[in-house]
C-alpha cells in the first residue's frame, strides 16, 4: 500500500557545494591543467628554480605535531 503525499512535505534543500576552493571553477581548474600539461621539461624546471630562489618566501621542515600551530601563527601574523 502506497503513501499518499502530502502538500506540507518539507523541501529537502541540498548545500551548494562545489568541488572547488572559493573564486575556482572548472575552466580555471583546466587552465591550470592545461599550462602544466603543456609545459615543456626547461620551462619546468625554470618555474622551478624561481620558486626555490624567490625572496618573498621560504621553504621550512616544521614537526607534523606543530603543523597546525604554525599554520595559526601565519594567519595571525598576516
Amino acid at each position: 500500500m502506497r503513501k499518499a503525499k502530502t502538500a506540507t512535505r518539507a523541501k529537502v534543500v541540498k548545500a551548494d557545494r562545489s568541488p572547488y576552493p572559493q573564486g575556482w571553477d572548472r575552466k580555471r581548474v583546466q587552465k591550470l591543467i592545461d599550462h602544466y600539461e603543456n609545459q615543456t621539461d626547461d620551462q619546468a624546471i625554470a618555474e622551478a628554480e624561481a620558486a626555490y630562489n624567490a625572496t618573498v618566501s621560504t621553504m621550512m621542515q616544521i614537526p607534523v605535531a606543530l603543523v597546525s600551530k604554525v599554520g595559526r601563527m601565519i594567519a595571525k601574523a598576516s
